[in-house]
């Protein structure tokens, strides 16, 4: 079967990918930034389909495609890329992780509010564009907040904040930028959390912790265990991922030291490196069979 994988070439997940599929599939490495689309006039002498292109090979050439990046970029580039990945769909083709949930997950705000109207516990939240708006939040959500980058993973530019003047700082300066403010209330946690990784029907878990950080990622130092979810968390992993339409998905869930546990996050385009680790499971060829069987059954 011959898959696309949209990465970076240099991507440790296109490498990790490509060894997983072995002699059973055909993986080709294309790149985001380098997206094209063609329309055709219907009334011309030859008429075809819209047809998206990558690094110079057509999308439909493959049986499916798998997202493995959302790299930055300006708005048009951003929007133009999301519509590719959409007009594809549309015409047949397949991807993994479809547009719709891309676009959802890589805003947090977006995440947030679908997460909530699925029924899940989720942080107090407040999402503005001026400073003075976010001071009046900071008070709102109890003078503990933490701030994060609307758009953004692995607790990249997220900071705590539980002092007025440097929140005060960090909302002017953030708002000079033109960026949203999202803030949510800290939630106090005993320095773990659970990452539950769905694979369509699959979900393999592991907790997290950080003895040095209160951000459980990986990228921060974090730790990783092997974790077994109950019936309870499997279905909030799976609520999670259909809110976002994700059938490849990251669910971070963060047990809080009053007993509730909160959803904090889903991620349509989830590493599986430190979860392959602790695990012993070989997630990227979990992802290539995954992928290939919906390639089957379409």
């Amino acid at each position: 079967m011959k898959l696309a994988v949209l990465a970076s070439p240099d991507s440790w997940y296109a490498r990790d990918l490509t060894r997983a599929a072995a002699a059973d599939h055909e993986i080709t490495v294309l790149p985001f930034s380098e997206i094209s689309a063609s329309v055709s006039c219907p009334l011309s002498p030859v008429p075809s389909p819209l047809s998206v292109h990558s690094g110079g090979r057509d999308l439909a050439d493959f049986d499916a495609t798998l997202v493995r990046t959302m790299p930055p970029g300006s708005l048009e580039q951003v929007v133009f890329r999301m519509d590719c990945l959409a007009r594809h769909e549309a015409s047949g083709g397949i991807i993994i992780n479809p547009a719709r949930a891309i676009e959802a997950a890589v805003d947090k705000f977006l995440t947030t509010a679908k997460l909530q109207a699925a029924g899940l516990l989720t942080p107090r939240t407040i999402c503005c564009q001026t400073a003075d708006e976010a001071v009046l939040a900071f008070e709102q959500l109890g003078r503990d907040v933490v701030l994060k980058p609307l758009f953004g993973s692995e607790g990249r530019g997220i900071t705590r904040l539980s002092d007025e003047n440097l929140a005060l700082r960090a909302f002017k300066m953030l708002a000079q930028l033109g960026a949203v403010l999202y803030l949510q209330e800290f939630i106090e946690h005993e320095g773990h959390d659970i990452r539950l990784l769905t694979i369509g029907d699959r979900i393999l878990g592991m907790r997290r912790q950080n003895k040095l950080d209160w951000r459980t990622n990986i990228s921060r130092g974090a730790t990783a265990e092997p974790f077994t979810p109950d019936d309870s968390l499997i279905e909030m992993a799976r609520r999670a991922a259909a809110a976002v339409h994700a059938p490849l998905a990251g669910v971070d869930l963060l047990p809080a030291r009053d007993g509730r546990l909160y959803c904090i996050e889903v991620n349509a385009v989830p590493g599986w490196r430190g979860l392959s680790r602790a695990l012993e499971v070989d997630v990227a060829r979990l992802v290539i069979d995954y992928v290939a069987s919906e390639a089957r059954r379409r």
